[in-house]
């Protein structure tokens, strides 16, 4: 595998990332550094160390996942979408800014966005490609392109807050829809 197609394949992988960075980023009552870092640091660790584990365990493991992993992030991916609805709704005064970090959500999040990389790390196991390089490659797309997803996302939540984490519970709900209905086969 060249270093263009890694290139390539490590932003496709971190873009499921980059979307809930934005939610993120439209849940947050202001920008910080620290907390796009946060955010990117979750997500690419998660979307490093999954091909790393999918290439370790190589392709008995793909059989065994294939078949549900769509589920799985549909329903991760579903839950928080909710959990972010309905945290729109509530009044302004019981809203934490610092619970869109919350350990326990980060994590579902962070396993959520990176299960495909699993499969990835499977056919790694069948490539010719230096594993090291290429999960570092993947990590550091993904922490990249989420911090810039969290700025991104708080430009437009700080006007637009109650709205905007609404949506973005909607675009979480929405992304796990198609997670679903591509492994279905029902969209392209």
């Amino acid at each position: 595998m060249s270093l263009i197609e890694l290139a390539i394949l490590a932003v496709a992988l971190s873009m499921d990332a980059f979307a809930v960075a934005v939610c993120k980023g439209l849940s947050m009552s202001r920008f910080s550094l620290k907390k796009a870092l946060t955010v990117g640091l979750y997500f690419g660790i998660f979307q490093a160390a999954m091909p790393m584990l999918g290439y370790l365990l190589g392709s008995l493991f793909a059989e065994q996942i294939r078949d549900f992993d769509h589920w799985i992030a549909f329903a991760l991916l579903f839950i928080i979408g909710i959990k972010m609805v309905k945290e729109g709704r509530e009044p302004k005064d019981k809203k934490s800014d610092d619970s869109s970090l919350a350990f326990g959500q980060m994590l579902v999040l962070s396993v959520a966005t990176s299960i495909d990389a699993l499969a990835v790390g499977i056919t790694f196991a069948f490539l010719r490609v230096n594993v090291l390089f290429a999960v570092s490659l993947i990590g550091l797309s993904t922490l990249l392109l989420s911090a810039l997803g969290v700025k991104i996302g708080s430009i437009f939540g700080a006007r637009y807050k109650s709205r905007a984490e609404v949506s973005g519970g909607a675009i979480l709900i929405a992304l796990g829809l198609k997670i679903l209905l591509e492994h279905l086969g029902i969209i392209g």
